[in-house]
């Protein structure tokens, strides 16, 4: 077997984060009296949250300000007297709620289970332990890397060596990562030195010059670079 610990990214790899981020904000503006929110602002929220996304693997924001940060700008921009704050807080509790995976998630893990499997992500550690706690992939994991938890966030080689620390490994040539951002999984990847492979079942164009050893369309096809 070529690779034995594979850490996976969660969101929009293992975890359909396009559903769970519609339906948490859905719910979100319901609760604050906007029943039309998520159709009025959801295209403004999704490009300033991408913005600050970005901010945050360049180490130019923190998780904590990018939570309350992205619903300043929207309600600014959109002139809506909202409390940033406790919007953020209640969407950060309805994304918790949310466990949809990706096609083939349930089957690739359990696929692997000759396999040391573990999850690297950037996010808020109780929305991340709560979704995947609730989700069929529950007990799948040996250890769940947390960016809030480790201190540091992909693409920083810090949160990998917190990872190798908590997974005791000592042999990266044994060591995949498998996600769908070129910018955070692959590129995190690549400046510790172990192999990547980059989940890209939309067929998008890579033109970042970021080059991932493998890259696949299907979970499954895992499958075919483990063996």
């Amino acid at each position: 077997m070529k690779y034995e610990i594979i850490l996976f990214d969660v969101d929009d790899t293992l975890f359909d984060f396009s559903m769970s981020q519609k339906n948490a904000l859905h719910n979100t503006f319901v609760a604050f009296g906007i029943p039309t929110g998520l159709a009025d602002y959801e295209a403004k929220y999704k490009e300033i949250s991408k913005v600050l996304w970005g901010d945050l693997e360049q180490g130019l924001t923190t998780l904590s300000a990018l939570g309350v940060e992205r619903f300043r700008r929207l309600f600014l921009e959109s002139k809506l007297e909202i409390d940033a704050d406790k919007f953020s807080s209640a969407y950060l509790e309805n994304l918790g709620r949310q466990a949809y995976l990706m096609q083939g998630a349930v089957e690739i893990c359990g696929n692997l289970a000759g396999c040391r499997l573990a999850v690297i992500t950037n996010g808020y550690a109780n929305v991340q332990r709560s979704r995947i706690g609730s989700s069929p992939l529950h007990n799948t994991f040996e250890q769940l890397i947390i960016s809030e938890e480790a201190g540091f966030q992909k693409p920083d080689t810090r949160i990998f060596d917190y990872a190798f620390s908590k997974l005791k490994i000592t042999d990266k040539e044994k060591v995949l990562i498998v996600g769908d951002s070129l910018t955070s999984d692959i590129q995190g990847g690549i400046n510790y030195g172990i192999d990547t492979c980059w989940y890209n079942p939309l067929r998008k164009e890579n033109d970042t010059g970021i080059k991932p050893t493998y890259e696949i369309y299907k979970l499954n096809d895992i499958l075919n670079i483990i063996e």
